[in-house]
């Protein structure tokens, strides 16, 4: 290593990818205020404000509610090598990345794995389970309410009740949804959820809300083996999160400090007002995309309001608009994954990155350089359509 070690100075980036999104001043600041020990009153205190605020996001009085040290997959992992004992049977819903991942991880704890698939774009109906719930009599099913590498949005209520019907628990990946559209984790009897804080909780990666039921938290005390993950297991996570405190792992205080800060922005802004932000954001966007003849691989009734995945125009190369973007105008949005490598563009919209300014820039940015490339429009056309819908609010 050279003795010549430079200061860091990473550049300032507007985040619209799939990935993080863009952290509010107030996160940066709280991220950065004095460290206390992780079993300190003051440290306890924030730990139980925090449990509070995530319950009312996710809508549960949930007492096995929290934040796992760790990103979003390793809530994923939480919740599957917490309900799954060995040759247990799970059913995985796959229409992307994401449940893709889940099945993996639900393998590796030993799982019997079921997989019921459909194309990357489309969602589940109740009627696409019914046949595997009823041969299969899984113990677990795994659905992605907001599939990253689509945009697509799952309904989850009415699977919720067929699941439950089957005699099955329900284990739902919010990663993307939390904090930028509804979660009812209660009303739609949800048994194991897991999000993550990097992208409508505009907070930087390195925790994952989970709240578990009743119902899960009793499957997992009656478990006949241990817990695969010491790290994750839940009944001695439970018992530092609880009233014992007793000690399991040096948390990290300054994300849960970041993380408290974000959710505070959140209710005060209101949850109907932050979920109606969303939705706007994304409507100006589909409109001022729409008029430079880009397309959604979704179907208008499936979008996500948080994630926008839409075609690549014939003839554009992918990665030299995505380059030009980040380097000309400092921009970043995400390339297609899996299936819809190189051919489709994942725009972000997330927390504190969806707002009208970021829209008009990016929309502004996409002309110019689609413009470069030959691809006809009217100029000027995607920024006045997008104004036509902050216009009419």
């Amino acid at each position: 290593m050279s003795d010549n070690v430079v200061e860091l100075n990473p550049p300032l980036r507007t985040l619209m990818g799939p990935g993080p999104s863009d952290i509010h001043p107030r996160v940066l600041e709280a991220l950065a205020k004095p460290t206390v020990g992780h079993l300190d009153p003051y440290y306890l205190q924030v730990m139980d404000d925090m449990q509070g605020l995530l319950r009312k996001l996710f809508r549960t009085k949930n007492e096995m509610t929290m934040a796992i040290s760790a990103t979003g997959s390793a809530g994923m992992e939480t919740c599957v090598v917490n309900l799954i004992e060995p040759g247990d049977s799970m059913l995985v819903c796959i229409n992307g990345v994401f449940g893709m991942r889940m099945a993996d991880v639900a393998e590796r704890a030993g799982a019997d794995v079921t997989r019921v698939e459909k194309p990357w774009g489309e969602v589940f109906s109740p009627d696409d389970l019914k046949s595997a719930l009823g041969s299969v009599k899984p113990k677990v099913v795994g659905i992605v309410m907001a599939e990253t590498s689509t945009g697509a949005s799952q309904s989850i209520a009415a699977i919720s009740d067929l699941v439950h019907d089957a005699g099955s628990m329900l284990l739902v990946d919010a990663v993307t949804s939390l904090g930028g559209m509804p979660v009812e984790v209660d009303d739609w009897n949800i048994d194991a959820i897991y999000s993550g804080t990097q992208k409508c909780l505009s907070c930087p990666p390195g925790l994952s809300p989970v709240s578990l039921s009743p119902r899960a938290v009793e499957t997992v005390l009656a478990r006949k083996t241990k817990v695969q993950s010491w790290y994750l297991d839940t009944s001695m996570l439970a018992s530092y999160w609880g009233t014992d405190r007793v000690y399991h792992h040096t948390a990290p205080i300054n994300m849960t400090y970041g993380l408290y800060e974000a959710l505070r922005l959140i209710f005060e802004e209101g949850l109907d007002s932050c979920f109606a932000r969303h939705q706007t954001n994304h409507a100006a966007l589909r409109e001022g995309l729409a008029a430079l003849g880009i397309e959604y691989a979704v179907s208008a009734e499936h979008r996500l309001p948080m994630l926008n995945a839409v075609r690549v125009p014939a003839g554009v190369d992918d990665a030299a608009i995505r380059r030009a973007l980040l380097e000309r105008f400092g921009i970043e949005i995400g390339g297609g994954l899996g299936a819809f490598a190189g051919k489709v563009w994942r725009i972000g919209l997330m927390g504190h990155t969806s707002c009208q300014n970021n829209v008009l820039i990016l929309l502004s940015a996409l002309e110019q350089l689609l413009g470069e490339a030959g691809i006809p429009f009217d100029p000027g056309s995607s920024v006045a359509a997008a104004n036509g819908i902050f216009a009419n609010g």
